[in-house]
């Protein structure tokens, strides 16, 4: 199944009254495997931006990107399922194999259809479907492999991951760009409040291979600095693009009564969302960036001074930077909540980018700090109070996170951590 908002107007989680709150989360990010070895580094201010080492990047005017290095997938992933399966859906799989003994979970903790999985995905397996289609026109039919026939497809991380640990409830995929992790995870929070009493959520994706870049270049919202220092400035003077990167998380996500019946670690809670869609550029009207952050509050009935700090998408473009900054400041007042984007350590991770920060966001109000912004330096005519050098001390138990995608969608959910869930 694939869903996307597709109007203006906030969408709002009200049916049910059971709470999702989070149980476990297992990260995968260019500057850290684990959620706790990815939440120091970035602590550290650690960038995973580099010049790209997968596949000669020299004839691309991009050449820098946010790879995760470390992982052996032979040590995580069985056998059988590497020919079957991309880069992104072995992220996938150790993901949520490490969400769910984080969860302190296993496979027959509840029956089958007990327990479901919804994700996001912006690009599918990328790097397997160039592999296959070189065989197809390289050499011939014969040696495309089988497993094509689905590795590629958006909704594999969601299929592969249901099957390996048997969840027969709920199951889905959204496609919504960088606002699909979001949107993943509100759906899985829809599903807990309707009954079900975990979900597997979150987004990877994995797109850094030739067709995958010169796709993500063609959009012309790329960086094509050398520096990786100076290639990702989201609300900077000199923003002029983005990093892509690879990477994500996967949460578990419980009722939050039968999380606390068993005893279980509680992260914290999602307690608001809300999705728009933007008019078509060139019309004349306004982002509806900032009806999404007031439908997030509005649903986890908070009022902007109860939020701590604010993780922005960032995009690292003039405009949709000055949309954001100006929609926080409508929000929260000039300089009225620290913001942070921490992506500007790892890149872009599309789907897998908002999942992510929402660990972040969790760890943050855990650990009362905010992350900074690197690189950074210059936000002239921005009103926003930007974290940047250092991490921040702060107090309270709420964040709020955003994200945009291409084509319009915007999304907004705010968290509470572990102390208020």
């Amino acid at each position: 199944m694939t869903t996307a908002p597709t109007t203006a107007r906030p969408t709002t989680t009200a049916a049910g009254t059971a709470r999702a709150v989070v149980t476990g989360v297992g990260v995968l990010a260019p500057n850290g495997i684990g959620a706790e070895e990815y939440w120091a580094a970035t602590l550290r201010g650690e960038s995973g931006i580099a010049r790209i080492t997968r596949f000669d990047p020299s004839s691309y005017p991009s050449r820098l990107a946010g790879e995760v290095t470390g992982f052996s997938v032979r040590d995580h992933i069985p056998s059988r399922l590497v020919p079957q399966t991309d880069r992104t859906t072995q992220f996938a799989l150790a993901g949520a194999d490490w969400a769910l003994a984080d969860a302190g979970l296993s496979a027959d903790s509840l029956p089958a259809d007990e327990r479901g999985v919804v994700t996001a995905s912006a690009s599918g397996g990328f790097e397997f479907g160039q592999r296959e289609l070189g065989h197809l026109w390289g050499k011939d039919p014969k040696h495309v492999s089988a497993y094509m026939s689905f590795a590629w497809f958006y909704a594999v991380n969601s299929g592969q991951v249901s099957i390996r640990h048997d969840l027969r409830g709920p199951t889905g995929v959204l496609v919504t760009d960088q606002a699909g992790g979001l949107d993943a995870v509100a759906q899985a929070r829809r599903r807990i409040r309707r009954g079900t009493p975990l979900m597997l959520t979150g987004g990877m994706d994995a797109s850094l291979c030739p067709y995958g870049l010169a796709a993500q270049i063609s959009a012309g919202i790329l960086s094509d600095s050398e520096d990786p220092a100076r290639a990702y400035l989201p609300f900077d003077a000199a923003a002029a693009g983005h990093v892509p990167g690879e990477g994500g998380a996967i949460l578990t996500l419980e009722d939050a009564d039968r999380a606390r019946e068993r005893g279980a670690r509680v992260h914290g809670e999602i307690v608001g969302y809300a999705a728009t869609f933007d008019p078509r550029p060139g019309s004349g009207r306004p982002s509806n960036l900032e009806r999404a952050v007031r439908g997030a509050l509005d649903d986890a009935g908070l009022r902007p001074g109860d939020i701590a700090f604010v993780l922005a998408d960032g995009a690292g473009e003039p405009e949709p930077d000055r949309v954001e900054a100006q929609a926080l400041t409508a929000v929260f007042g000039p300089g009225g909540v620290p913001v942070t984007v921490p992506k500007t350590m790892t890149g872009r991770l599309y789907s897998g980018a908002a999942p992510l920060d929402l660990v972040t966001a969790l760890f943050g109000l855990r650990d009362g700090l905010v992350p900074p912004t690197v690189h950074v330096e210059e936000t002239t005519g921005h009103d926003i109070d930007l974290v940047t050098g250092a991490p921040r001390p702060v107090t309270g138990d709420a964040a709020l996170v955003l994200a945009r995608g291409r084509g319009g969608f915007n999304s907004a959910m705010v968290v509470r951590g572990p102390a208020a869930a």
